[in-house]
This record gives structure tokens, C-alpha cells and sequence, in this order.
């Protein structure tokens, strides 16, 4: 009969995979720590994330699995670094698009930037799609999503304050959460779409994206 894990095997196999590897300094580890997420992306891009297996990264690099898990000890941590990978990108394009709201008349371009943004990321890395529904499908990966959006929001509410000063910040906070996540909830709907629907659903979104902030009142 196997082994029951206790209450604190389980909180500590969740706390593991939420860790983030450190990324080697050594040239040739670092080297090796790439090559294992290049593998780990092809693969998630060919197989999609319940098929995905720590064992195809070991047939598709030569790699030990003994040396695979100094730097993961799992596939969730794997999946997490990649997430966190785009999801850098993904800050940096927001960065570069609210850059240019100057003023409050300036929000709904910077929104439909930023969906357009997301739409071709997606597009052009449909791994993205598969480390999505990873996130959403793990426990202990969804915080990075939750994360990632809370910092979109930050970026947006930031920007808000400069074109609007005299709104509450309850209230921008608010305001941008909400359009970080439905830009998020639309892209990922549409890019499950054929192209030709896809682009109807986001010119249709687009339009319904917020052009000031009268809905606070």
C-alpha cells in the first residue's frame, strides 16, 4: 500500500514548485540552464502541457536527469521559469505602450496597443498558450499569473495618475485591474479562434475598451 504524504509534504512539494531555480552564473551552467528551457518550449509548443513530461526534455537534449533536476525539480518549476520569461516581455511592451499616454484622451490608443501587443505575442510564440493553460491548471502556478496581472495593473494605474491626479487611487486601481484583465481574457479567447473570427472578436473588444474614466463617477 503506498505512502500517504502528510499535510506537510504536500505544503512543501507546493512551496518547491513555486520556487524560482537560480539562473547559473557559470557560462557553461548557464548554457545548459537555456538549452533546457529552448527544449522545454519546443516541447510544450509540440505536445501542449498535459502531455509535456520531464523525460522529453532528457530525450530531446541528452541531459541527464540528474543534472535536469539540480536546475528543476519538476516540470511546475520548468513551466513557472518559462512564464516568468514571457512575462517579462509582456511588462516591457506595456512599459513602451503607456509610455506614450500623455494625456487622458491618449487611454483608449494605450489599451489597444496593449491588446494588440498581447495578440501578436501570443501569436508569434504559441507556447505562450500552453504555459497559460498551465498556470491555470496548476495551484501552485496561478500565483504567477495573479502576479503578472497585478503588476500590468500597477503599470496602468501609475500611468492613470499622471493623466488623472485628481482620481482616488482606490479608484484607478480598480479601473486598471479590471482592463488588464479583460485585455487578458479577450486575447486568450481569440487566439483559440480561426484568424479571420479571431481579428472580428478583437476589433470588437477594442471598441468596447474604455475611452476615459467616466465609469468612476
Amino acid at each position: 500500500m503506498p505512502e500517504r504524504k502528510s499535510r506537510t509534504d504536500k505544503k512543501t512539494t507546493h512551496a518547491a514548485a513555486r520556487r524560482a531555480p537560480l539562473v547559473p552564473t557559470q557560462e557553461r551552467s548557464r548554457e545548459r540552464f537555456d538549452r533546457i528551457l529552448t527544449a522545454a518550449a519546443e516541447i510544450l509548443t509540440e505536445k501542449g502541457s498535459d502531455a509535456f513530461r520531464m523525460s522529453d526534455i532528457v530525450e530531446r537534449t541528452g541531459i541527464a536527469f540528474g543534472s535536469l533536476y539540480q536546475y528543476f525539480p519538476d516540470k511546475s518549476t520548468v513551466i513557472g521559469t518559462l512564464a516568468e520569461r514571457c512575462n517579462a516581455i509582456g511588462r516591457e511592451c506595456v512599459q513602451r505602450d503607456l509610455a506614450e499616454m500623455k494625456k487622458l484622451s491618449d487611454l483608449h490608443p494605450a489599451l489597444c496597443r496593449i491588446t494588440d501587443g498581447y495578440n501578436q505575442m501570443f501569436r508569434e510564440h504559441p507556447v505562450m498558450h500552453h504555459i497559460w493553460q498551465a498556470t491555470q491548471a496548476d495551484r501552485s502556478l496561478q500565483k504567477i499569473d495573479g502576479e503578472d496581472v497585478a503588476y500590468l495593473a500597477g503599470l496602468l494605474r501609475e500611468a492613470l495618475k499622471c493623466v488623472a491626479p485628481k482620481q482616488p487611487a482606490t479608484a484607478l486601481t480598480s479601473f486598471s485591474q479590471l482592463a488588464m484583465i479583460q485585455i487578458a481574457a479577450a486575447v486568450r479567447h481569440a487566439i483559440a479562434l480561426p484568424p479571420a473570427e479571431a481579428r472580428r472578436t478583437l476589433d470588437l473588444f477594442k471598441r468596447m475598451l474604455p475611452k476615459d474614466l467616466s465609469a468612476l463617477g
